[in-house]
């Protein structure tokens, strides 16, 4: 059997079906987004879960440059999960835990992260952003964004999602607007994917994974395409953060520190301004200033 491939997406079509579906693999993207993040096993796996799905959806957005949000915040033992990618395949996350898990196999979200909601933010590119609200149910992402779907207004979609230390994977099925020659299709095709499990989601090549499922079916298959980790933190950003501290703080914490230090949460990347730099900050005539940046 082929090797599973690595950091990719792959589409698809059911040929004479309004039904589309999209597989993705998160390898070395994933462990980037892993490793800023020191939680228990199981909300690394929540992280997992979301970066997989966000990423599958944000390839539904029609404009390049337009990217997907999933927030979680809570007053849980894991209190924040944040899972973001883009619509040219990029993708950054984080997690963060300040107390023990719920004891039991699997515990409810709600009481994972002790809030009743995910925020998504769906950014095109132009305009303003649209937010919509997913209610936190179930025990998986993917159970909670079922629901989102299952009561909203956007395309009928399905999503299977799984990830464990090493990898991260999903599979997206969605009908798109259109008459069913085949009535039963879209019940039928959830239906075989609704046979998946996590193992063969995580092990699988995605061609034996899509025959295994579809092989009844007449599936076209796509090229696939690669994903990168990748963190849009940058000096110009940074600096616009200071300015909305206002000088007169700006300058009280270089009192105390002869600098301020910024260290991204996604990327630990260590944004340095000094006296300097900051007051140039403020000048409206002067460009941000390049002095430090540690990674």
């Amino acid at each position: 059997m082929a090797e599973r491939e690595h950091d990719q997406i792959l589409r698809f079509v059911i040929e004479g079906t309004p039904i589309r579906g999209q597989w993705v693999a998160l390898d070395a993207s994933w462990r980037r987004c892993r490793d800023k993040s020191e939680t228990d096993p199981r909300a690394l796996e929540l992280l997992g879960e979301a970066l997989a799905a966000v990423t599958l959806l944000a390839q539904s957005l029609k404009i390049d440059g337009g990217r997907i949000t999933l927030q979680i915040r809570g007053q849980g033992p894991v209190h924040l999960l944040v899972a973001q990618a883009t619509r040219d395949r990029s993708l950054r996350g984080l997690v963060r835990q300040s107390g023990s898990l719920p004891e039991g196999e699997s515990p409810e979200l709600d009481r994972i992260f002790g809030a009743d909601r995910i925020v998504i933010t769906i950014d095109q590119g132009q305009g303003e952003p649209h937010q919509g609200i997913v209610p936190l149910v179930g025990r998986r992402i993917g159970d909670a964004l079922q629901h989102y779907f299952e009561h909203s207004e956007q395309l009928p979609t399905r999503l299977w999602l799984a990830a464990d230390a090493e990898t991260a994977v999903g599979l997206l099925l969605q009908r798109l607007p259109g008459e069913l020659e085949d009535s039963d299709a879209w019940n039928r095709i959830s239906q075989l994917a609704d046979t998946v499990t996590d193992e063969e989601l995580l092990a699988l090549p995605s061609r034996t994974l899509l025959h295994r499922l579809f092989h009844e079916e007449d599936l076209r298959l796509f090229e696939s395409e690669p994903l990168r980790f990748s963190c849009g933190c940058s000096r110009e950003r940074i600096g616009a953060v200071i300015r909305a501290l206002g000088r007169a703080e700006a300058e009280s914490i270089l009192e105390e520190q002869d600098s301020i230090r910024i260290t991204c949460e996604f990327c630990n990347a260590q944004h340095v301004f000094d006296a300097v730099d900051t007051a140039a900050l403020f000048d409206s005539d002067t460009p941000t200033p390049g002095n430090e940046t540690r990674h």
